[in-house]
C-alpha cells in the first residue's frame, strides 16, 4: 500500500458518502416544491402538511450534503495537487459557477423558504423554493460537466510550454456528449431516491398508524411517491440505455469490462449472472440474454462491442506500456447491483400502488418491512452506479490525458493521507449516525398539526423551529 492506494480509498469513500445525500436533495427539493403549488393552487390542508413534513426531512438531508460536499472539494489540493496543477484550467471553470451562481442562488431562496413562512406572500414563498429546486438542479449539471470531461475531455488543448490543460472552448465542455446523457440519468436517479423515501415514510404511518385523521394525507404520500418512483424508473431505464450507445462510443473499455467481454463480439449477449475466476478473466457458468449487449453498445442487435484483450492492444500501441483494463469484477458487479437494486424499488412501488387499488390500504408487515428498505435500494444504486463510472476508468484519471498514478500529490506521504482518511472516515460515520438519528426522528414525528396555530401567526412554534435548526 502506498500514498497512491490510501488517496484513491478516501475520494472514493468521500464520494460515495457525499452522494448518499445529494439525490436525496435534487429529488426531494422539487417534490416539496411541487406539493407546495398543489396547496397554494387548491388550498388544500394535506398538502400543505406534506410540504412542511417532507420540507423538514429535505432541510436535514440538505445541511449534511453540504458539509461532506465542501471536504470533497478540498481532497483536489490535498491528495490530487498533480491533476489539480494539469487540468485545474478547465476542472475550476464548471466548478466555480456552481459555486457562484448554483449553490448562491440554492443556498440563498432556501434561506428564503425557511424563514419566509408566513412573511412572504404565498406565491412568492412558492417561487422561492422552486429557485431552490431550480438552483439544486443547476449545480448537479455544473458538477456533472467537470466530471465529463474526465471521461471525454473536450473543449482543451495542451499547452506544450506548461504542460497543462487549458480550456478553449467552454461551451463544447458544458455540451459535452457524455454530461447531456449524465445528467438526465442523474436526475432520474434522485427522484428515484427522493420517491422511495416518501413512500417509505407514508407506509410506516399507514401501518403502524391506523385509521388516525391524517391517514388520507398519508395515502395520497403513499401514491405520489410510488408514481414518482415509477416515472423515475422508467427515466433510469430509457436513459440510461442512452448512456451506453455514449459510453460504447467514447469509452469502449467501460463497457466490455462491464460484461467482462474479453473477445470481440458480433453480436454480444449480455450476461445476467456470470460465475467466474476472480480477476474475471475465465468464465465458468453463465445466464446470457443474446443480443442485449450489441443493443446496449450500439443500438443495433448484431453490433460489434470491442473486447478487453482487443482494446489493451490498441491503447498499448497509442498511449504506450501499461494495463489499461480496469478491475473487472468490481465494474461486472457494479453495473448488475446498479440495475437491481433500483429496479427492486420500482417492483415495491408498483406494490405499493396494487395495495391501494380501489380505496385500499396496506395493512401487511411484510409490506412494511420491504417500504421500509425502499430508500436504500435506489441510494445503493446510485452509489454502485458511481462505482462503476470512476473505476470503470481507470487506470485514467482524465481518460487519454492523464493515469491515475499521475494525478496525486508527490509532497504528501502515506502516513498523512492515511492519518486524514482515518480521521474524516470517523467524522463522516458520526455524521452517519446523526442524520440517520434526526430523519428517523423527525418521520416518526409524522405531518404537523396545523389547527394548533392560525397560518397567519408571525409567531414560530415548536414544529416549525426544526426548519431553521436543519438549516
Amino acid at each position: 500500500m502506498d500514498a497512491l492506494d490510501v488517496a484513491r480509498w478516501q475520494f472514493g469513500v468521500t464520494t460515495v458518502y457525499h452522494f448518499l445525500f445529494v439525490p436525496l436533495t435534487i429529488g426531494l427539493s422539487v417534490l416539496v416544491a411541487i406539493l407546495q403549488t398543489m396547496w397554494v393552487r387548491t388550498g388544500k390542508e394535506r398538502y400543505l402538511k406534506l410540504t412542511k413534513f417532507y420540507g423538514k426531512l429535505f432541510l436535514i438531508n440538505f445541511a449534511m450534503g453540504v458539509v461532506t460536499g465542501i471536504v470533497q472539494e478540498f481532497q483536489f489540493g490535498m491528495n490530487w495537487s498533480d491533476y489539480s496543477r494539469f487540468v485545474g484550467d478547465v476542472f475550476g471553470a464548471p466548478l466555480a459557477i456552481e459555486a457562484l451562481v448554483a449553490f448562491f442562488l440554492e443556498s440563498t431562496f432556501l434561506g428564503l423558504w425557511i424563514f419566509g413562512w408566513d412573511r412572504l406572500p404565498k406565491r412568492l414563498h412558492l417561487g422561492a423554493i422552486w429557485a431552490a429546486a431550480i438552483g439544486s438542479n443547476l449545480s448537479a449539471y455544473f458538477i456533472l460537466a467537470a466530471n465529463s470531461f474526465m471521461q471525454n475531455p473536450v473543449g482543451y488543448r495542451i499547452n506544450p510550454d506548461t504542460g497543462r490543460a487549458e480550456l478553449t472552448d467552454f461551451v463544447a465542455m458544458l455540451t459535452n456528449k457524455v454530461a447531456l446523457v449524465t445528467y438526465p440519468h442523474t436526475i432520474a436517479g434522485a427522484f428515484l431516491v427522493a420517491g422511495s423515501l416518501i413512500v417509505a415514510v407514508a407506509l410506516w404511518h399507514l401501518i403502524r398508524n391506523r385509521d388516525t385523521t391524517d391517514t388520507p394525507t398519508y395515502r395520497f404520500a403513499a401514491k405520489f411517491g410510488s408514481w414518482v418512483t415509477l416515472i423515475a424508473a422508467a427515466g433510469v431505464l430509457i436513459t440510461g440505455d442512452t448512456q451506453g450507445k455514449i459510453m460504447t462510443e467514447v469509452q469502449p473499455m467501460k463497457m466490455a469490462a462491464a460484461e467482462g467481454l474479453y473477445s470481440t463480439e458480433s453480436p454480444a449477449s449480455f450476461s445476467v449472472l456470470t460465475v467466474g475466476s476472480l480477476d474475471g478473466s475465465r468464465e465458468l457458468f453463465a445466464i446470457k440474454i443474446p443480443y442485449l449487449l450489441s443493443y446496449l453498445g450500439t443500438g443495433d442487435l448484431n453490433g460489434t462491442v470491442h473486447g478487453i484483450d482487443d482494446l489493451q492492444a490498441q491503447y498499448a500501441s497509442q498511449y504506450g506500456p501499461g494495463n489499461y483494463a480496469p478491475i473487472i469484477p468490481v465494474t461486472y458487479w457494479s453495473f448488475r447491483f446498479m440495475i437491481a437494486f433500483g429496479m427492486t424499488a420500482a417492483a415495491i412501488a408498483l406494490l405499493v400502488l396494487w395495495t391501494h387499488r380501489k380505496g385500499r390500504a396496506p395493512r401487511s408487515k411484510w409490506l412494511l418491512r420491504a417500504g421500509l428498505l425502499m430508500p436504500l435500494l435506489p441510494l445503493a444504486a446510485n452509489a454502485f452506479g458511481w462505482i462503476f463510472t470512476e473505476m470503470g476508468r481507470q487506470p485514467w484519471i482524465v481518460f487519454g490525458e492523464m493515469l491515475t498514478r499521475d494525478g496525486v500529490s508527490r509532497s504528501v506521504s502515506l502516513t498523512e493521507v492515511l492519518t486524514s482518511f482515518t480521521a474524516f472516515t470517523l467524522i463522516y460515520a458520526t455524521l452517519a449516525v446523526v442524520e440517520f438519528r434526526l430523519l428517523v426522528r423527525y418521520a416518526k414525528a409524522g405531518v404537523p398539526d396545523l389547527t394548533e396555530q392560525p397560518e397567519n401567526d408571525d409567531s414560530h412554534d415548536d414544529a416549525e423551529r426544526p426548519l431553521a435548526f436543519a438549516y
